[in-house]
């Protein structure tokens, strides 16, 4: 079956499918009281205890989350506060920007772990397992020469495939055409298991697949009655909000998931980290919200204005809860780097007094998959692209078939990177896989390149620390 069809059936059960119970096995370990205080100090974040390696970290019981995660409990969103004014002054958070590439004959920068971007010393030499082109080793030649993606507000008949986007007439010019559909990736020598006490051995590629061909994305038809569990996801960066004009206001992309804890009725949702926290030496956003299912009817298609009820169709749910890994809160920044590796983060939601659940509401909740086999996986991306060539006001999907691998750290586990053209506002948007016959959620976009050929996206890939975060956050509610 090509990854074509695959990816086709993929998008299809995605659409009519109903929602998975997910039962996560429990571990026993060391937990952040058993770290070494020079190895969380040589980490850069002793305040945050981290253990001294990644296997103690991926033990973590639910009381290791809890002594680490003191300030999970977020100040819920004024009720009302996310008003249209306030909803459109929101700027893409864009992906994290892979490397720069290096001119031939010199070496790769060093890549920056503090937040925002930093200018290294001329020469220096890139930790192991860098990449050293764009996020990436190699860069296979361009086999067609791609266009760029065009948003488009209009309703698709429901037998026809989505037309192509339509450009904005403030681009002045146009990206060639993309191939339509991932190439297959190749297989990986296995490795060897690691010895007790020893680290995992590192791949001899360092983790690295070529790049995948880009994927237009393209939007889906209105209404989203069936893709409510998709939705837009808006903050305030710390010190920004009104005193900064609203130019601190940013808004993602996010997917509502299960709740082990509470079956049928789950307000969690998944992202990206950077949505909302700003990772080493930062702290969460505030007035974090979702609101699923955006503009699900296009009132706000077309430069249209609209109230809330209408762009808004299932509510603003405020966050009052989240968790995102210790490896972004201490080492995450605006650079592609071993920080992205863990670049997730899961959202607690409070509905209204008596009301109904977030699952509930938008007619269900997508499980979250857990080391899902590589080989196993068709991806599927959902998200709102808002930066251009897109407006924000759309959700668009890339049908990317099989993820390849993209690594930064060697020792860590390499993450899904997929052909796709969205842009700034796609981060946190989730990424599905058929798992049984029903859609799960195996990722969520990162970090992004958007100009040139070819243009993809990569995700974390979800291992045992994920689902540590995930099953902590299950059991607070």
């Amino acid at each position: 079956m090509s990854s074509s069809v695959r990816s086709t059936r993929s998008a299809r059960a995605v659409l009519g499918a109903s929602v998975l119970a997910l039962t996560l096995l429990g571990t026993s370990a060391c937990g952040p009281d058993n770290s070494s205080a020079d190895t969380a100090a040589a980490a850069g974040a002793p305040a945050l205890g981290l253990p001294a390696n990644l296997d103690d970290l991926k033990k973590w019981k639910f009381e290791d989350w809890e002594k680490w995660a003191k300030d999970y409990a977020l100040p819920a969103a004024t009720k009302g506060f996310w008003t249209l004014e306030k909803l459109l002054q929101a700027k893409p958070n864009e992906p994290i920007e892979p490397p720069a590439p290096q001119p031939a004959g010199t070496q790769a920068p060093a890549q920056p772990s503090a937040p925002g971007p930093s200018t290294p010393a001329a020469g220096s030499k890139p930790p192991a397992g860098q990449p050293t082109q764009p996020g990436h080793p190699t860069t296979p030649a361009a086999a067609t020469t791609p266009a760029a993606p065009k948003p488009s507000n209009t309703q698709q008949p429901a037998s026809q495939a989505p037309a192509p986007p339509k450009q904005p007439a403030q681009q002045p010019s146009q990206a060639p055409a993309q191939p339509t559909q991932a190439p297959a990736q190749p297989s990986q020598p296995a490795q060897p298991p690691a010895q007790p006490g020893q680290p995992p051995a590192q791949p001899a590629d360092n983790g690295n697949d070529p790049l995948p061909k880009t994927v237009n994305a393209q939007p889906l038809q209105h209404p989203y009655t069936k893709l409510a569990v998709h939705g837009k996801l808006f903050a305030d960066e710390p010190g920004a909000g009104a005193a900064g004009g609203g130019l601190g206001r940013s808004q993602c992309s996010a997917t509502v998931v299960a709740d082990p804890a509470h079956p049928g009725k789950s307000n969690l949702v998944w992202t990206a980290g950077h949505c909302v926290h700003q990772g080493k030496g930062g702290s969460f956003y505030s007035n974090i919200s979702f609101i699923p299912a955006f503009n699900s009817n296009a009132a706000m298609s077309g430069g249209k204005q609209a109230d809330e009820s209408q762009y808004a169709p299932f509510g603003i749910w405020g966050a009052t809860q989240a968790v995102t890994s210790p490896q972004w809160k201490a080492e995450g920044g605006k650079t592609g780097d071993a920080a992205t590796h863990y670049d997730f983060a899961v959202i607690r939601v409070k509905p209204a007094d008596g009301a109904k659940s977030l699952e509930e509401t938008v007619g269900g909740a997508v499980p979250v998959w857990f080391n899902a086999p590589r080989d196993q996986l068709s991806v599927t991306e959902y998200g709102y692209p808002a930066a251009p060539p897109f407006d924000g006001m759309e959700l668009n999907r890339c049908e990317s078939g099989k993820p390849g691998r993209l690594s930064y750290e060697p020792t860590r586990p390499p993450m899904l990177v997929i052909g796709c053209t969205m842009t700034g506002g796609s981060s946190g948007g989730g990424w599905l896989a058929v798992k049984d016959g029903k859609p799960a959620l195996v990722s969520n976009v990162s970090v992004g390149k958007h100009t040139g050929d070819p243009m993809y996206q990569a995700g974390p890939y979800l291992d045992d620390v994920a689902a540590g975060a995930y099953d902590f956050l299950s059991k607070k509610g």
